[in-house]
């Protein structure tokens, strides 16, 4: 193989899919209820991304950012008019685009005073593996081979506002949180806790950023998870299902975060046309009426089934989340990767997390009746467990 070891691969190639399904090189089907990771919101080869991209590709595929591109204009605009009304930044991958918003939370920060570099971010977050993404990143698992880290940044615990509250200062430019904390076993913020970060980065002049890479783009039922919780960020983070299975992450900033000028950040491929137009497409398709209150009413009929199935099998200790982002914790008697191996042999794919958890991430477009065989399934893996 010439690949580098750095993933801990299930032994299957894929090579074609379509909607929830994904194929191997056999011919054998596998219901895909990872979407890539929270990726292919509209599912395998949804046929006007499919013809946005081919259309776009016949066209202009790249051409710098010295110079405009329509899709990448359009893209921004669709960003700004459906969050809180700010400008963009395009970059290729989440964890490009939180190091974006690392720079954007410091440069704020030496704009008022050279000591105020200070960055909190949540014990068990995952905001990236890139340096500064990493050090944002609440886990020494992940940090401890690459240290030292980048300098300034420190910890509080998730959903306890109280220590949030020690841990801020006037020292601080920004707070960073995911509104519900995806590798670390879909565990969401509570209401009260990222209002309470509102009015402490509000006290203390610091951006509130919100990291929705995973949990952004229609997963919850809402386009981005903070307007389920009603609490509106300075900073927005996006990728993952942006592009729909195309390369592309996004920081969107309100007014007093918008502090980047030429020569403080830039990127050779973000914004690119292409992979602008899949997202247009793709914000258009989860723009259209109702589609977004029917991933609600499919997460809530998921969200059923599976507490349902927490009554019937003692091994579950836990099922929780938002729209179709869901999380199954199990017990320490039995291993989250073996529930994943087991459903992989049944042709099901989820994902493994931290907190000995599997999440539920399928496409938007997913049926009822691919969610009740999913159900199935897992019921099916833990019977013979």
């Amino acid at each position: 193989m010439y690949l580098m070891n750095t993933y801990s691969r299930f032994p299957a190639t894929f090579v074609y899919g379509k909607g929830s399904w994904i194929y191997d090189e056999k011919g054998n089907a596998y219901l895909d209820f990872t979407s890539g990771i929270a990726v292919n919101v509209l599912g395998h080869s949804h046929p006007r991304l499919v013809e946005a991209i081919k259309d776009q590709a016949e066209k202009l595929i790249h051409c710098s950012n010295l110079f405009w591109n329509r899709p990448q204009m359009e893209l921004a605009e669709l960003l700004s008019k459906n969050t809180f009304g700010g400008k963009v930044f395009f970059a290729n991958t989440g964890t490009e685009a939180n190091e974006a918003a690392i720079k954007i939370a410091r440069k704020y920060g030496k704009k008022k005073s050279e000591k105020k570099y200070r960055i909190l971010s949540a014990h068990n977050s995952f905001h990236g593996r890139t340096l500064g993404s990493l050090t944002a990143t609440g886990q020494p698992k992940y940090q401890k081979p690459f240290e030292p880290l980048v300098p300034g940044f420190e910890y509080f615990e998730f959903n306890n506002i109280e220590d949030l509250r020690k841990k801020m200062s006037e020292d601080v430019c920004a707070v960073f949180l995911e509104p519900i904390q995806g590798e670390s076993g879909i565990v969401p913020a509570t209401k009260e806790f990222l209002e309470g970060a509102r009015k402490l980065c509000d006290e203390y002049d610091a951006l509130l950023v919100f990291d929705e890479v995973q949990c952004g783009m229609g997963r919850t039922g809402k386009l981005f998870a903070y307007q389920k919780y009603g609490v509106v960020p300075d900073v927005l983070t996006t990728a993952k299902g942006l592009g729909g299975g195309v390369p592309i992450g996004a920081v969107i900033v309100n007014e007093r975060a918008d502090v980047l000028e030429p020569g403080d950040h830039g990127t050779t491929f973000g914004g690119n046309p292409l992979a602008c137009r899949a997202g247009v497409t793709v914000i258009k398709e989860l723009t259209k009426e109702g589609f977004l209150e029917e991933v609600e009413e499919k997460g809530n009929y998921l969200m059923e089934k599976l507490q349902e199935m927490k009554e019937e099998f003692d091994l579950v200790a836990d099922v929780r989340g938002m729209g179709l982002m869901i999380g199954i914790q199990f017990k320490e008697e039995v291993n989250n990767r073996e529930i994943a191996t087991k459903c992989f042999e049944n042709k099901l794919l989820v994902v493994p997390a931290g907190n000995n958890t599997v999440r539920f991430l399928p496409p938007l477009t997913v049926e009822y009746g691919e969610i009740d065989l999913a159900v199935e399934t897992l019921k099916k893996v833990l019977r013979e467990i």
